[in-house]
């Protein structure tokens, strides 16, 4: 086999990779076809291959979870407001009267939306996304709204703080991503990266069993924390902090992918009765272990690297 006909590493373009495991959209159940996952050797990401870009209407199907409002629970109230304290920590190291925030992924706006309630001088407010059904409902909220994929995002505008949450994995090129975002922050500014880890305890039960993490096929580039922070450095932002986070909905959508508990493309696996039950159990073993294990999920903040700054 020649290189061309190779898998290439999204992250650094290797083709010198291992297959690491075949998966099925068991979430949403767009399609049966089968998809392949391989670790590059050079960089140590993994990456779906083929990228399935010209099958985006089909793959992120219109009751996608981040294209409507959260359900209420009362996991998603914890979550919102362990949101709002890390929020108002970030915003409240940024210096200005008046701040920009963009969302990349930010769907109808319900993450701006407590963004925008943990500080006053929140000014602007911005989306990108795919869904043209959420635009509506995040411009009643205020938001502007940019219907696309952010690498055809243009603007003149600095961000004071961009959010990218559960984002980068879904992306061809993660480094130009990245780059861009670099390009959209002025010194002071701050990119919020929430991203799987596949170097975890859930990720290694079920790898060969659809890990909800692949999220497949719609994650196409996943990273361990010291392959992430590689890809980041190359590309000018520097580490301000990083931390494991909770990985439950991962461990209970893959729970109820090996129990074979009905999920259909009407019910898709996040509106399953026993989702929110079996996402409060994992949470709790996460943050149990969170001080002494890896989890499946990671924060990064980060900044223009001091050589890069404008």
């Amino acid at each position: 086999m020649s290189d061309a006909d190779k898998p290439r590493c999204l992250a650094c373009g290797s083709t010198d990779a291992t297959l690491w495991a075949r998966a099925r959209d068991e979430e949403y159940l767009t399609t049966q076809d089968e998809f392949r996952y391989f670790r590059c050797e050079k960089c140590g990401v993994l990456f779906i291959d083929p990228v399935p870009i010209d099958r985006l209407s089909d793959i992120y199907p219109a009751n996608y979870y981040s294209f409507g409002a959260p359900k209420p629970s009362f996991v998603t109230s914890i979550k919102e407001k362990l949101d709002g304290k890390l929020f108002r920590k970030i915003l409240g190291g940024l210096p200005g009267e008046a701040l920009r925030v963009l969302d990349v992924g930010g769907g109808a706006g319900w993450q701006l939306n407590t963004v925008r309630a943990s500080d006053p001088r929140i000014a602007h407010t911005h989306i990108v996304d795919l869904d043209p059904g959420a635009a509506r409902l995040a411009r009643e909220h205020g938001h502007e709204y940019f219907c696309g994929r952010i690498e055809d995002f243009e603007t003149n505008l600095k961000f004071d703080l961009v959010l990218m949450l559960n984002l980068i994995e879904h992306v061809a090129d993660p480094g130009r991503v990245l780059a861009k975002m670099r390009a959209l922050l002025p010194a002071h500014g701050v990119l919020l990266i929430k991203t799987p880890n596949y170097d975890a305890l859930d990720a290694r039960i079920f790898k060969d069993s659809s890990w909800a993490g692949y999220h497949c096929p719609r994650h196409w580039v996943l990273f361990t924390r010291e392959s992430f922070e590689a890809l980041a450095t190359r590309q000018g932002l520097a580490v301000k902090s990083f931390a494991y986070t909770q990985g439950a909905p991962f461990w209970a959508a893959s729970t109820l992918f090996w129990m074979g508990a009905g999920i259909t493309r009407e019910r898709p696996v996040f509106y399953h009765p026993l989702f929110g039950v079996l996402t409060a159990g994992f949470a709790a073993l996460d943050f149990s272990r969170i001080a002494f294990s890896k989890t499946s999920q990671m924060f990064f903040t980060l900044g223009p690297a001091a050589a890069n700054v404008d």
